[in-house]
């Protein structure tokens, strides 16, 4: 099953519920990356109404390196505006590591160097508008990855 992370934050508790949702129901880790922006204790997202959370398998790492050591030779897949080609172009294989950034801000500089150019993939959009929401960018490539395992283990 694909694995994928969300480095930094999730700006809106919405955004995190459907994140998390979403990791809960596609049967990945969610591999957050600190600093995440919000505060991840339990009592306080179950107040938030982030209830997928016992559903869901959840890593936190104290930085990226930290991150990239854990994943070892995992193939990382960068999602980004600035991707080389378009996420239905790869052929993932279980295991791969789906590496989103901040909503607002991408994936930073720093981290984007540490991804291979071809590893830096794109969902198409139309030209001159905004990017989609996190949520919505991570469903989209999340489930591709998961129709290409067959939809293993799902219902």
């Amino acid at each position: 099953m694909t694995t994928w992370a969300n480095k930094k934050h999730l700006p809106l508790v919405v955004e995190r519920r459907n994140v998390i949702r979403l990791a809960a129901n596609n049967g990945c880790t969610l591999h957050l990356i600190e600093p995440l922006g919000f505060d991840f204790e339990e009592k306080k997202l179950r107040r938030a109404g982030l209830d997928y959370h016992d559903l869901s398998r959840v890593e936190r790492y104290p930085d990226f390196n930290a991150f990239k050591q854990a994943m070892g030779e995992r193939n990382i897949y960068a999602i980004t505006t600035k991707g080389t080609r378009g996420y239905a172009e790869v052929q993932y294989q279980p295991g791969d590591v789906l590496l989103f950034g901040s909503e607002t801000s991408g994936l930073a500089p720093d981290v984007m160097a540490q991804i291979a150019p071809e590893q830096r993939i794109r969902i198409p959009m139309m030209p001159n508008n905004r990017s989609l929401n996190l949520s919505n960018s991570v469903a989209i490539v999340s489930y591709e990855a998961w129709r290409q395992q067959g939809f293993t283990d799902g219902s």
